[in-house]
């Protein structure tokens, strides 16, 4: 029976304000007997077995405390590679081999630090010198200053964890030095130094990890496309051992490290799992052996690495077997434990008893279940085999150590404590009495275990002293989705809230966790502080709005619920006297502050369902003849709406203007632009990759630009606060994308170079935020329950596009062939014949040769270039560089040069070109499927579209066309629509166009395109190489 009967004071969570506690929880006693519900008594007979031998994974530790001088470390190494035993302790693990450039492998991405540290391995070891990873020792990372990042954003700080992975000790005695995973981030945690270190590396979200005994080498793996598996030395964080490729496809589902450290084992996580052995000592890229565990059970080999399947069910000892949760080898050489979730263990044998001389030759398949002993009712979770002792976890927050018996030894628990995920020692345990003397005097001899670490699945991190009561909350965080963050606008602290309803606040500068609140009736989707930083409200999934203390976090009145869904925005206005709100149902919600009893207090207002798409943004500003509010919100329906609300009154919001932004892109973001000169405009961002500025009177589209184009649209954009030493003209836009995050310098004017994005969250980034002062930038992951801190550095942000040219130098980078290719020279001639073109082509006058073109021949060099806009984007075309000067001159401009002529090609043109991908989506929506399975669009029914829908043709016009691109050429062989007949047109598309009209017949027959698509495994490499640098 356990003998915990302690409360957890602070462990609860009962939804009210809890401050950090100064001292720990009040902890239960040790329970040292055997469980009433399940003692196994002597389950396993016979006398005590030995050690296991090498390549069989253990926990305990083999540390490196006694190869404290540098040079014994290194011969200790060189021995180790050579194959010469040592006398100093176990074998140690021989680091990768340098390449022939004297470099250490590593992965295409950055990794954190270590890019300002030594990399090079020695060509002469014995010359004297050594390199970081030949004199490393434990503490070396947190050691020295720390070094300013040369990047535009470096990671600081990472918030919550991966609880669904293990969390590691890698320190010894009291202190409490962490490993876990953030999202694509392996963290070491100084928990009592407030320090942090970030192995970074991957592209996509790490699947697993797994540590060494000594815990010097970490493995880390991916699960994404392109799939790495990394070996970081955790005293300098050096990665020194990538594998590239490892398991294409599904990626790494686990990772072991043989108890020598020379030995990786990588399962997939494809449907068909490969199971793969790796020397990562050695530089090869292949495998040692591997195998495929196919669906069908059955005894699998290939060089050598084996497999079996041993049959199992409820019949084979008439007791239900449960799940299986984890396996680990005894302290022999042929038996193994499973624990499973009915709260038993399986020991594995083989089929008979073995000689000495026969053990060693032991075939897997020759293995079988032989007991199933029962040991509690709760399931196990947790199952380690330590020297001579077996550790358990279970689903109600105890573990328990046995002998090789099975003869329990202790028990910890705790009550609040919920299901064990990992176990991690923080030093060698003491060597617990031998089995049989526990079995003859049991309890005669005290039994002594080292502390220890515990990970549970409600995201909690406890650190456990087994020499008396205490169990100490390390980490506790978010066990659901992490969906909002907000920062203070006057001070350092971050406010966090997650789906499971905890609600955190944080001081970013320490950092250290301040407040928290827990709601248990819905998970927070959005928060926002007032400009004041007074009030902090907070959106949940159920529509329901707090209004909260910023400081509390205690309710400033009763929370509002006149949404019907979850609330996907908030905002206040700059006064603080208005709060609105956006929800999934496509409603805008406003509520006001008012003067009641003598006290201000808040009062709903009124709502209104003004888009029939999600609400992508709202977004408050100020009139500009007036110090009031005004509010706008952007919905994928393409419709920008500003609201009156001086006009506006109880359950009745007034809309002032509704404006269509987009013809085809879809609008996902928006913001006020900083005022540059003397017009005001509202910044856009569409699914296009394009950025627009609207005057913010009239909502005329007044610039089209190319916006970051790092594999996903943005998402959501922020303007930097400018910092007090910062020149006022100088400002800049934070933004993230699907998976990035990223800086860009404005103004925008589409130059490639002013923008850099790094990898964030590759599973997806759901909110962002600014610090008040400019100085960081934070990211919410999501599902991945973790939010980054990134460190802004402007000056490298500039360096980069400093480097990328001025003037129209980065503009030519993005044509094909650049300033000299042949694609810039057709561009200049065409910009000639529009000059002769429209003096006359007869013309017998001597030529008047200008730079310029009139605004009209723009439609004209566009799609001679390729690009065909259409009537719309002709029209926001002229008038952008018609109006770019009227605000200062109040003229307007008729022509437009060269250069300009090549900004406004590249800011319109689409980013990508058109693609096979979107004509048969096309084809997907307007047509249907044929007899052999194909979408196809009746011949009829495609005229018809073109004549009626969108930007309609007439009659003519459509003749016009389809003479062009059928061929039907007028007298003289060349085409010219202006003398064109259309008679005869119904003729030739009756000839040249099939009654059914397929994707690809449309695009090569008709339009006359390639229809050759790139790779996918191309496109993903260039999508990658985009990501890590800033061109485009």
């Amino acid at each position: 029976m356990d003998s915990s009967d302690a409360t957890s004071k602070g462990m609860s969570q009962d939804g009210r304000t809890r401050q950090e506690a100064a001292t720990p929880p009040q902890q239960g006693p040790v329970a040292a007997a055997q469980e009433e519900e399940g003692a196994p008594g002597d389950a396993l007979s016979g006398p005590p077995q030995s050690p296991l031998g090498t390549g069989v994974p253990r926990t305990l530790f083999s540390t490196w405390d006694g190869w404290q001088d540098a040079a014994t470390l290194k011969t200790a190494l060189e021995d180790t590679a050579t194959g010469t035993p040592s006398s100093e302790g176990p074998p140690k693990p021989t680091p990768a081999q340098p390449d022939p450039t004297g470099a250490i492998s590593s992965p295409h991405g950055g990794h954190g630090k270590q890019e300002q540290q030594q990399r090079s391995w020695e060509g002469d070891r014995h010359d004297g010198s050594a390199s970081l990873l030949w004199v490393a020792r434990p503490g070396l990372l947190f050691q020295g200053d720390k070094q300013s990042s040369c990047h535009p954003l470096s990671l600081s700080w990472a918030l919550g964890y991966n609880s669904s992975l293990a969390v590691h000790s890698l320190a010894g005695g009291e202190d409490r030095v962490l490993l876990y995973v953030c999202s694509h981030t392996a963290v070491i945690h100084d928990i009592l130094g407030g320090q942090q270190y970030h192995l970074q590396g991957h592209a996509n979200t790490i699947s697993c990890l797994c540590v060494s005994e000594d815990r010097r080498w970490v493995a880390t793996a991916d699960g994404g496309p392109d799939p790495l598996v990394i070996v970081w030395d955790t005293f300098s964080g050096i990665p020194v051992r990538t594998i590239f490729d490892s398991h294409p496809g599904g990626g790494v589902a686990a990772v072991a490290i043989s108890r020598d450290a020379r030995y990786l084992v990588t399962i997939s996580a494809g449907r068909a799992q490969k199971v793969c052995v790796w020397r990562w000592t050695s530089p090869t890229e292949s495998p040692v052996c591997s195998t495929e565990l196919r669906p069908e059970f059955g005894l699998q080999s290939d060089a050598s690495l084996q497999y079996s399947t041993p049959p199992l069910t409820k019949q084979t000892f008439n007791s239900v077997v449960g799940h299986f949760s984890q396996s680990a080898f005894h302290f022999n050489n042929t038996q193994a434990l499973t624990g499973t979730s009915a709260g038993k263990l399986v020991l594995w044998d083989t089929a008979r008893a073995l000689s000495l001389s026969e053990e060693a030759q032991v075939q897997p398949h020759s293995t079988k279940a032989t007991k199933l002993v029962p040991m509690q009712r709760s399931s196990i979770t947790v199952l380690m085999v330590l020297e001579s002792c077996i550790v358990t976890g279970d689903v109600k927050g105890r573990v328990k150590f046995y002998n090789g018996r099975l003869q329990l030894l202790a028990c910890y628990s705790h009550s609040g404590v919920g299901p064990i995920c990992s176990i991690s020692f923080s030093k060698p345990p003491s060597e617990p009495p031998d089995a049989a003397s526990a079995c003859s005097s049991a309890g005669s001899q005290p039994f002594t275990i080292g502390n220890f670490i515990l990970s549970t699945s409600d995201a909690t991190v406890l650190h456990v002293a087994t020499d008396g009561t205490n169990f100490e909350k390390v980490m506790e965080e978010a066990k659901k989705a992490t969906t909002a963050i907000a920062c203070h606008p006057r001070q350092a602290l971050l406010a966090v809230g997650s789906h499971c309803g905890l609600l955190k606040v944080w001081d970013y500068q320490q950092p250290k966790y301040l407040v928290s609140r827990i709601f248990t009736e819905a998970g927070i989707q959005c928060l926002s502080y007032d400009p004041e930083g007074c009030f902090l409200a907070a959106g949940f999934t159920d529509g329901s709005v707090y209004i909260l203390d910023a400081i509390s976090l205690q309710s400033c009145c009763e929370a509002f619920r006149f949404s019907r869904g979850a609330v996907t925005h908030i905002s206040f206005s700059h006064d603080s006297e208005y709060l609105a709100t956006a929800d999934e149902k496509y409603a805008v919600t406003v509520y006001k502050r008012v003067l009641q009893n003598g006290q201000r207090c808040w009062e709903h207002l009124a709502g209104l369902h003004s888009h029939y798409k999600p609400i992508q943004s709202i977004l408050f500003g100020v009139q500009l003849d007036s110090n009031e509010p005004r509010l706008l919100s952007l919905g994928e329906d393409r419709q920008l709406v500003e609201y009156d609300l001086s006009s506006s009154s109880k359950d009745q919001l007034v809309i002032s203007h509704r404006d269509r932004v987009e013809q085809v892109a879809v609008p996902l973001c928006l913001a006020w632009y900083p005022q540059f000169g003397t017009e005001s405009f509202i910044l856009t961002a569409n699914s296009c990759y394009k950025m627009k500025l609207y005057n913010t009177t009239t909502k005329m589209c007044r610039k089209t630009l190319l916006g970051p184009t790092y594999g996903s649209p943005l998402e959501k954009i922020q303007i930097l606060p400018t910092r007090s030493t910062t020149d006022p003209q100088k400002c800049y836009l934070a933004y993230v994308t699907k998976d990035k995050v990223g800086l860009q310098i404005l103004p925008v004017d589409g130059n490639p170079h002013k923008s850099s994005a790094f990898i964030c969250h590759p599973d997806g980034v759901s909110d962002l935020a600014c610090s008040y002062d400019g100085r960081y930038v934070f990211t919410a992951g999501g599902n991945d329950r973790t939010v980054l801190k990134w460190e802004v550095n402007l000056n490298a942000l500039e360096a980069a596009a400093s480097l990328g040219g001025e003037d129209l130098v980065p503009f030519y980078s993005l044509l094909e062939g650049g300033r000299e290719g042949e694609f810039f020279r057709e561009l200049e001639d065409y910009f000639y014949y529009v000059q002769l073109r429209s003096q006359g082509i007869d013309a017998l006058e001597t030529r008047q040769v200008s730079t310029h073109i009139p605004l009209e021949e723009i439609p004209s060099v566009m799609r001679a270039m390729g690009f065909y806009p259409s009537e719309e984007e002709i029209e926001e075309m002229i008038n952008e560089v018609k109006f770019s000067e009227y605000v200062d001159t109040g003229e307007q401009v008729t022509k437009i040069n060269l250069g300009d002529f090549i900004k406004l090609y590249i800011n319109h043109r689409p980013a990508f070109g058109l693609s096979m991908k979107a004509i048969r989506r096309a084809f997907q929506v307007l047509g249907y499927d044929n007899e052999n399975g194909d979408k196809v669009i009746d011949r009829g029914d495609l005229l018809l579209l073109l004549q009626c829908r969108g930007e309609h043709m007439t009659e003519d016009e459509l003749a016009q066309c389809l003479a062009a691109l059928l061929g039907r050429h007028s007298a003289g062989g060349r085409f010219d629509l202006d003398t064109c007949d259309p008679s005869g047109a119904a003729a030739l598309t009756e000839e040249e166009i099939p009654e059914e009209i397929t994707a690809k017949r449309f695009t090569a027959d008709i339009l006359g395109l390639p229809i050759a698509e790139p790779e996918k495994r191309t496109v993903k490499i260039n999508e990658q190489l985009i990501c890590e640098g800033s061109e485009l």
